[in-house]
């Protein structure tokens, strides 16, 4: 993956979006270019500790006049730094417009490489391009077009116990929640986040949430439950923005 420190910008990819100009966010252009469709592979990126995640970008520029090139395929990341595609390809679908189709991956186990992922490059990130018409017309995608890019969390399976349990007797539930750290690829725990204990009645095929949990400074999970029913405890977590959810493989406990 190529990345590069910068100021200002021209960044692309992800998420099925259907694009049309004039866009806000300071885009620049002039005349009647513009673009009129970008459509990305996915709305977000989910990146763990060591496989590289692929994704692309297709733009679509017109112009009156004929569209001379689209360049600048760059994706700008949440610290400013660029991921340039590995490769363009171009065709001409009709007189007046250009397609462009650019493939990136991102990679957060490039040891000692610039490119690496790190943990600051998690949040929002931008595609930027720019079409050229053939008569000096253009148009300048800069933050019209952003997407996420998170680290992948994980939860342990959830432990509830004693098995079985009285009606109306004391239950632990415990778990762990940890998540990508791309500084040190290795899954670490994700500290002083809020997560759902959810009980699945048996035989419903539904989960409720019973209570919310913190989790402590190493990320584990750990409170007490009365437990009135026969069923399966699991752990929750929704996610942040630079984070992804996580569902936990839930503990079933009958009543003894």
């Amino acid at each position: 993956m190529r990345m590069r420190t910068a100021a200002a910008a021209i960044a692309g990819t992800l998420a099925l979006i259907g694009f049309v100009t004039p866009a806000a966010h300071a885009d620049t252009s002039a005349g009647d270019t513009v673009f009129s469709s970008l459509t990305f592979s996915k709305k977000t990126v989910n990146v763990g500790i060591s496989a590289a995640q692929t994704l692309s970008i297709t733009a679509t520029a017109k112009d009156n006049s004929g569209i001379k090139e689209i360049v600048g395929f760059k994706l700008v990341s949440s610290d400013g730094r660029y991921l340039y595609a590995n490769s363009v390809s171009c065709s001409r679908p009709t007189s007046t417009t250009m397609k462009c189709t650019g493939k990136y991956t991102l990679d957060p186990d490039l040891v000692d490489s610039y490119y690496d992922l790190k943990n600051s490059s998690a949040g929002t990130w931008y595609f930027r391009a720019e079409a050229a018409a053939k008569d000096s017309d253009y148009y300048e995608i800069q933050k019209s077009a952003p997407f996420e890019v998170k680290r992948i969390a994980k939860l342990a399976n959830t432990q509830a116990g004693p098995e079985p349990v009285a009606k109306g007797g004391r239950l632990t539930v415990t778990g762990a929640l940890t998540r990508a750290n791309w500084d040190t690829n290795v899954y670490a725990g994700y500290a002083g986040k809020s997560v759902a204990l959810q009980f699945k009645k048996s035989g419903s095929s539904t989960y409720a949430t019973v209570k919310t949990v913190t989790t402590d400074s190493s990320g584990k999970l750990k409170t007490t439950v009365t437990a009135n029913a026969s069923g399966t405890w699991r752990w929750k977590f929704a996610g942040t923005s630079t984070t992804t959810g996580a569902t936990a493989y839930g503990d079933g406990v009958a009543l003894g």
